[in-house]
């Protein structure tokens, strides 16, 4: 996961601010020095560093924090404000023209940072919020791009433009935008070609398409894999022919990501978007603050409340509601609630996002082990038939025999998954009424099963 090993460090650096009672300006100095060090392994941007160094300490030396009630706490509060302030203030939008013109996004970046994906993955983004997209093809050197737009397009229903690989970028660009005008698409999303390496026919190829057709947005994909690199390539691209924001991707590998860090402040374009996997639903708005809060280990419960509310069905959620208060809940509805969490972004995604995890936790976590362990105990579940699904009281010691070996697992798991299960239910009807609450998708977290603990 992006940010662990940076994370890690600075949660042990505020581990330690934390536990003096008064701090002097030398313990101060010293902490920053540990954070400059962490955030240069992170392969932030050493001028950005210096910078976000100078500020903090300029502001926890003032006579306001050392003579606090907890000057440890106004420590950490500074340098996530400040964490903030590299990363933008603000979170910034697509732009996007009324619905009755046509807004034209034009993708560039180079090749493998995952551009023809992020493409298809912005046209579902645009889709979601009313608009009709339409996808373009102008990655011409290579077929198996053209192919995979296709593809993507398919699995997002969204319609793409293409006239093979025998026409240029640019004419197939024009061509476009008249198919878009004449058919009442009102976003063109155009994917071009990338390179290996940043170079003059490239930069050309895009100059052309921008000097021909209106382009609403440019918009870079960066692969945070790269680090650094990540943050050259876009000033490379902004001064050659002018971007409006960068899609980060990869953040969910095993990536330092200074990139993230770095990209505002040298290039003072904003990243638009996060991606977080490789589904065409992996990826995420960005904000900031919630980044600088889930680096900081501070938890980011805002983004898991509104993927939660993107995931889970209203009506459903009531439903499951008024069957765990009653404790009349069975594996069906855990079946949905795994569901549900999987579409989520799955156990990881949201141990990610919780306070006290933070993102230097994660490697305490066998999440491979859990994800197994998860489809062992679905497999247990489509052992059964519908009848023990929806009462599980039904189940004696010969049927548990035939579910185990359904399911290819020994006998104990299946014991271990219907207990638990039991004790779910009878704390849930001692809890009764304390299930309750407004907000959507309350009572929808798989969870909820084995009093906090999920039985896998």
């Amino acid at each position: 996961m992006a940010f662990e090993s940076l994370s890690d460090k600075l949660q042990n650096v505020f581990k330690n601010l934390r536990s003096k009672g008064r701090l002097t300006e030398a313990d101060v100095k010293s902490a920053l020095k540990e954070v400059k060090l962490a955030l240069l392994e992170a392969d932030v941007n050493f001028k950005v560093v210096k910078q976000f160094i100078k500020a903090v300490e300029e502001r926890a030396v003032g006579q306001d924090v050392m003579n606090g009630l907890n000057p440890g706490q106004m420590v950490i509060k500074i340098v996530n404000e400040e964490m903030i302030n590299l990363m933008g203030q603000e979170t910034t939008e697509l732009k996007l023209k009324n619905s009755n013109s046509v807004t034209v996004i034009m993708m560039a970046g180079l090749q493998g940072a995952g551009k023809t994906t992020t493409a298809a993955k912005i046209a579902g983004k645009v889709k979601l919020k009313g608009r009709k997209p339409l996808l373009v093809a102008c990655d011409v050197y290579r077929p198996a791009a053209i192919e995979q737009l296709k593809v993507n397009g398919a699995k997002q229903d969204v319609e793409v433009f293409s006239m093979g690989d025998k026409n240029k970028p640019v004419d197939i660009a024009k061509a476009a935008i008249e198919h878009a005008t004449k058919n009442g698409f009102n976003v063109v999303i155009i994917d071009t070609a990338g390179r290996l390496h940043i170079d003059e026919d490239m930069m050309a190829e895009l100059v052309e398409i921008k000097e021909n057709i209106d382009v609403t947005q440019t918009v870079l994909v960066v692969d945070a894999m790269t680090g650094q690199d990540a943050v050259n390539v876009a000033g490379t691209f902004d001064e050659k022919i002018g971007i409006d924001g960068v899609i980060l991707t990869k953040l969910d590998g095993d990536t330092r990501g200074g990139a993230a860090l770095s990209i505002k402040a040298v290039t003072g374009k904003p990243i638009l978007y996060i991606g977080m996997g490789e589904k065409l639903s992996d990826l995420e708005q960005f904000y900031p603050d919630r980044m600088a809060s889930r680096i900081l280990g501070m938890g980011d419960v805002l983004t898991m409340i509104e993927k939660a509310q993107d995931a889970i069905d209203e009506e459903e959620a009531k439903k499951l509601e008024k069957k765990v208060k009653k404790a009349e809940f069975d594996f069906e509805d855990y079946l949905t609630s795994l569901e549900q969490m999987r579409k989520m972004g799955g156990l990881g995604s949201l141990l990610s996002m919780m306070p006290g995890m933070g993102l230097g936790k994660m490697g305490d976590i066998d999440q491979d082990a859990a994800e197994k362990s998860m489809k062992r105990t679905e497999a247990i579940i489509f052992s059964m038939t519908k009848q023990e699904r929806t009462n599980p009281n039904v189940i004696n010691p010969s049927r548990k025999r035939r579910i185990a070996a359904g399911a290819g697992v020994d006998i104990s798991e299946v014991n271990r998954l219907i207990k638990q299960f039991e004790q779910a239910r009878k704390m849930m009807k001692q809890m009764g009424g304390m299930m309750g609450g407004k907000r959507k998708g309350r009572g929808g977290f798989p969870g909820m099963f084995g009093g906090g603990r999920m039985p896998f």
